[in-house]
């Protein structure tokens, strides 16, 4: 992990993604991009003529620095590596761009937590990119003077398909050096016996050599409800979802547990798309 992007919009909620990406970077060296998004017209900004057919661009522009330059003499990021992105593009659009242009290994984004999806730092935006991201991404709930993960709870169905994510699980639990609980939900509605859910995992398990891993199998009304309240059974510091990034009308049958869990969970979620 050597590229962390922060989307911020200066809010409390962005610099607490911020002060665990600062930590991340000072842990494995790092650098991050601080990236913030100017909802502007583009095709009618023209850098090379300042601006002129969009003089609101250029006060927009001046004032993100000045946020920025207040906001990088914070004492957490002192000694870190960070670059300044300004742009234009849509929110989810300049996300992607940053992630693809720059080789982002990691997403780190803030979130109001509880309070509603829609709320979250870039509202829907941030659903997009949950859902659609290439990179993984941490969502952060609140303020982690000291982010730790020595439980790692990776919530999956253990099908076919959800393999890749799985691995790129795998390789985060052993950056952070951390236990990892593999946990399969059964509920009435998707009822899988005991054995032939551990069975499905032990399959997954077996292409691997982890020797930190776990199997749990956890019945609940839902879901959702299962990974949280297994979560907090064993008080997870963090909590990873694969995510299948599905768009238009499957998504609204199918829903997203991945993002209903980014929004009501009050612990950390990592997503990894399939």
């Amino acid at each position: 992990m050597k590229k962390i992007l922060v989307p911020t919009d200066f809010s409390e909620q962005s610099e607490n993604a911020l002060k665990v990406a600062a930590q991340l970077a000072k842990t494995y060296n790092a650098e991050i991009y601080l990236l913030h998004m100017l909802e502007l017209p583009l095709h009618k900004v023209d850098p090379l003529n300042s601006y002129n057919d969009l003089p609101e661009a250029v006060f927009f522009m001046k004032l993100a620095h000045q946020k920025f330059e207040k906001l990088l003499d914070k004492a957490y990021l002192k000694g870190l590596t960070i670059h300044e992105l300004v742009d234009f593009h849509e929110i989810f659009k300049g996300i992607f761009q940053t992630c693809k242009k720059h080789d982002i290994d990691l997403i780190v984004m803030g979130s109001h937590g509880i309070s509603g999806f829609r709320e979250l730092l870039i509202g829907s935006n941030t659903e997009k990119v949950v859902r659609t991201s290439e990179v993984p991404v941490l969502v952060i709930k609140k303020e982690h003077t000291d982010f730790k993960v020595n439980h790692f709870v990776f919530a999956s169905d253990f099908k076919e398909d959800s393999k890749v994510p799985f691995l790129k699980a795998l390789k985060f639990a052993e950056l952070f050096k951390t236990e990892i609980h593999l946990l399969m939900v059964v509920t009435a509605n998707k009822f899988v016996t005991t054995i032939e859910a551990k069975k499905r995992i032990q399959k997954f398990l077996d292409t691997v050599t982890p020797n930190f891993c776990t199997i749990h199998i956890y019945n609940d009304e839902t879901i959702e409800k299962g990974i949280m309240n297994f979560s907090q059974s064993i008080n997870a510091d963090l909590i990873g979802m694969s995510t299948h990034g599905r768009q238009g009308i499957s998504h609204f049958f199918n829903g997203s547990i991945s993002e209903d869990l980014v929004n009501h969970s009050k612990r950390p979620v990592i997503t990894f798309k399939i």
